[in-house]
This record gives C-alpha cells, sequence and structure tokens, in this order.
C-alpha cells in the first residue's frame, strides 16, 4: 500500500504560479510511475504530467508542456508539480497518483494508476 497526500492548491490570478506538493508513504519503493492528474467540475479526469519514481523521465499533457514541470525528490518521497503561466481552465481540482504495475506506454491512463491522494483545489482566476 502507499498513502498519498497533496498540499499546495489555492487560488492564483492568471499568469500566475503555484507549486503543488505529495507526500508518498508506506511501500513507496514499490512505485514505478507517479502522476499528476486533474479534474474540473462536469470533466473526466484528465492527465497532466508523470514522472518515472527512480530514473527520473517525464512526460506531459500538450496542454501544459511548457509551463508545468514535474520532478521528485528519491530520498524524501515527495513528488512536485511547479505550475507556471496558470490559465484559467487550469482550474480543477489537482490529484496525486502511484502505480506499482503500469508501464510507461500506460503513463497518461488514470486507470492504470492504483494510488491516489484526495485531492487539491486550485483555482486561476482572470
Amino acid at each position: 500500500q502507499v498513502q498519498l497526500v497533496e498540499s499546495g492548491g489555492g487560488l492564483v490570478q492568471a499568469g500566475g504560479s503555484l507549486r503543488l506538493s505529495c507526500v508518498a508513504s508506506g511501500r513507496t519503493s514499490s512505485s514505478n510511475l507517479m502522476g499528476w492528474f486533474r479534474q474540473a467540475p462536469g470533466r473526466e479526469r484528465e492527465f497532466v504530467a508523470t514522472i518515472t519514481w527512480r530514473v527520473g523521465s517525464t512526460d506531459y499533457a500538450d496542454s501544459v508542456k511548457g509551463r508545468f514541470t514535474i520532478s521528485r525528490d528519491y530520498a524524501t518521497n515527495m513528488m512536485y508539480l511547479q505550475m507556471n503561466s496558470l490559465k484559467p481552465e487550469d482550474t480543477a481540482v489537482y490529484y496525486c497518483a502511484a502505480t506499482a504495475a503500469a508501464g510507461w506506454i500506460q503513463r497518461s491512463t488514470a486507470t492504470a494508476y492504483d494510488y491516489w491522494g484526495q485531492g487539491t483545489q486550485v483555482t486561476v482566476s482572470s
């Protein structure tokens, strides 16, 4: 089992920045991929970014490339999402997720992730 807890959400004006954090506990050594997903009201949960836990390889949704940066600190079991140049359409609940079994090809598929945090709200005002 892996437990995930997000923090760092809030209200920011368009063009501003926020950094989300996710602390992992439990059997973190079994994690292969970790990622960030988001869900806006009335919409399905969507992929934002992913990172391989050991090597640190990354991938991003097209909508956030060049604006968001995912990173992790392997020693402290922390994962981060630095969000710059925020837009109103980035408003959503952001979730941290982890999987032990899924491979790279499944990196953007929410159902491939086994463990989820409770979510943190990000609101971007225009």
